[in-house]
């Protein structure tokens, strides 16, 4: 389970890099131009997956009072994409500290945003999360191509792990 979870945590940086590297060279009125999907511009997704990836992360760090990034955050788009990453970084970093497999097993209990509670096993937050992340990473792909972007690197785990 383990070595399922950290290729997969590992596969989520390299695939938000590669997505990163193309929305860093959009003009700021591209990325944020409203396009019809689950938020209204690349910027909005972008950000969208961070906070999501960085509040999993602080519930699975068992952060007491874990905070939506967005709702705190003052830097710039550019500096939120490299917390992105930082973040991406952290779920890694915290499936290598797993000593073993029951550290899955273990179950979770956090509020949701509704802050309503909740229990979940550990690999069910971390699939959950990464699964999450490759969702919306293929929303702005989508997004990107309405944009005009011709040129989009692979994001397949296949072509990570070949």
């Amino acid at each position: 389970m383990k070595e399922l979870l950290l290729q997969y945590a590992k596969y989520n940086v390299w695939a938000n890099k590669r997505l990163i590297e193309v929305i860093t060279k959009l003009e700021a009125e591209h990325s944020e131009k409203e396009i019809v999907s689950s938020f209204p511009s690349v910027n909005a997704t972008a950000m969208h997956i961070w906070c999501a990836e960085a509040i999993w992360l602080q519930r699975l760090n068992l952060v007491e009072q874990p905070v939506w990034m967005e709702n705190v955050f003052t830097g710039s788009f550019e500096e939120a994409l490299i917390e992105w990453i930082k973040t991406s970084e952290g779920l890694v970093a915290f499936v290598e500290k797993q000593f073993d497999d029951r550290g899955f097993e273990h179950v979770l209990q956090y509020y949701n945003l509704q802050k309503r509670p909740m229990k979940l096993s550990v690999f069910t937050v971390l699939t959950h999360a990464l699964n999450h992340s490759s969702y919306h990473r293929g929303q702005l792909v989508t997004m990107l191509r309405q944009l005009g972007v011709t040129k989009m690197p692979s994001l397949d785990l296949v072509q990570y792990v070949g």
